[in-house]
């Protein structure tokens, strides 16, 4: 098994920053990507960015975050990060970690890991 942990989130005014952390463990054979998702009351878990694993891993964002937010890896620590910057009310929301990776126990399969939730406010 994949165990994530997410760290970061909090209360932030309107246009201030804050930075999400994700660290991956367990059986580990390989991490093939990592992402953050988030999920706003009322509404559906949506896709925030993402990261695959690999020197000059390549990275996507969802329109409503780019230019805002950076994700950014540490293969060596199985670790994400999110750099979220300008933030909006409407960025309010629990943040999920994800992750694809394989096992040890399962050296042949991938599958996807989420992490508990970290909450992120924004609000003045």
């Amino acid at each position: 098994q994949v165990q994530l942990v997410e760290s970061g989130g909090g209360l932030v005014q309107p246009g201030g920053s804050l930075r999400l952390s994700c660290a991956a463990s367990g059986s580990i054979l390989r991490i093939w990507s990592m992402g953050w998702y988030r999920q706003a009351p009322g509404r559906q878990r949506e896709f925030v960015a993402g990261i695959s694993s690999g020197s000059g891993g390549s990275t996507n964002y969802a329109d409503s975050v780019k230019g805002r937010f950076t994700i950014s890896g540490d293969n060596a620590k199985n670790t994400v990060y999110l750099q979220m910057n300008s933030l909006k009310s409407e960025d309010t929301a629990v943040y999920y970690c994800n992750a694809e990776g394989t096992t040890w126990e399962e050296a042949g399969t991938r599958r996807r890991y989420w992490g508990q939730g970290t909450q992120v406010t924004v609000s003045s």
